[in-house]
């Protein structure tokens, strides 16, 4: 490891780190493919109509994530909840790789840089700038972290089928919600962005890392398109934070399945 003048830039290739979830969490049988998904309302509507047990959790100071395990038409999926920000994504992917899980979906909301996107619009998001900390631990520094061509071919795929618009862009994963400035958003749009987040290059980064598949699909929110911020009332889209999730399994079964997994599958 090389000293560098601004420690985020100091990557470190050493794999054996002092704290690592393998050596805290035993493998289980559970299903290689996982939906990590920001939308609560949606994960309850979701499991009250599948089969469905908890088989495992996801444990933060002062919170535990239940590890949901459906019957998706006749699949095992495994669903968990996100929580916001880049080393929270990090962490479930490395906590739940821990556990088994191979094959990663994540669905959640952004914001958008482009007027004619409208709410509920979904993206893929393909490149994603990393103006955050946490990819940096995981990827030798670089300006943009791409995602999986296959995974991204898998959820065109799904949506394809389901007959829902979509649009395959760049995405900016930022730290800081509150220092989304003009200037910056104006730079963002330059380099070619089509919304901001704020977990989707750690997700690329830590999947990278561990050697697993993930893709993501975000549905158009807010937008910093104009002159001003405008929320567009994003969050009570119920109705599509659920399609988005099930879109979301949907993606997960096109995924190749494993040796593995189809030995779990025929227990």
């Amino acid at each position: 490891m090389l000293h560098h003048e601004f420690p985020i830039l100091e990557f470190d290739e050493d794999r054996n780190a002092f704290i690592r979830p393998e050596r805290l969490i035993k493998p289980i049988d559970i299903s290689e493919r996982a939906v990590i998904c920001f939308f609560a309302d949606a994960i309850e509507s979701v499991i009250a109509k599948h089969p469905h047990k908890i088989v495992a959790s996801l444990r933060g100071e002062g919170l535990t994530l239940p590890v949901y395990e459906l019957d998706y038409n006749g699949h095992r999926v495994v669903l968990v909840q996100a929580i916001v920000g880049a080393p929270w994504a990090a962490a479930h992917i490395e906590e739940l790789t821990a556990y088994g899980c191979r094959k990663y979906v994540a669905c959640g909301g952004c914001g958008v840089l482009q007027k004619e996107l409208a709410v509920g619009h979904l993206i893929i998001p393909t490149t994603a700038v990393r103006d955050e900390g946490t990819s940096y631990h995981y990827a030798a520094p670089s300006r943009e972290i791409s995602m999986c061509e296959r995974t991204v071919q898998a959820i065109e795929e799904t949506l394809t089928e389901h007959k829902v618009p979509y649009i395959k862009g760049k995405t900016w994963t930022t730290d800081a919600i509150f220092r989304e400035t003009p200037a910056k958003v104006q730079h963002r749009k330059q380099e070619g962005c089509v919304a901001v987040e704020m977990e989707a290059s750690a997700f690329m980064a830590a999947a990278q890392y561990n050697q697993v598949t993930f893709g993501q699909i975000l549905y158009a929110g807010d937008s910093l398109a104009g002159e001003e911020w405008d929320n567009r009332g994003w969050h009570s889209r119920t109705e599509i934070r659920e399609l988005v999730l099930n879109l979301a399994l949907s993606c997960c079964l096109k995924m190749q399945t494993t040796v593995s997994e189809k030995r779990q599958n025929a227990k």
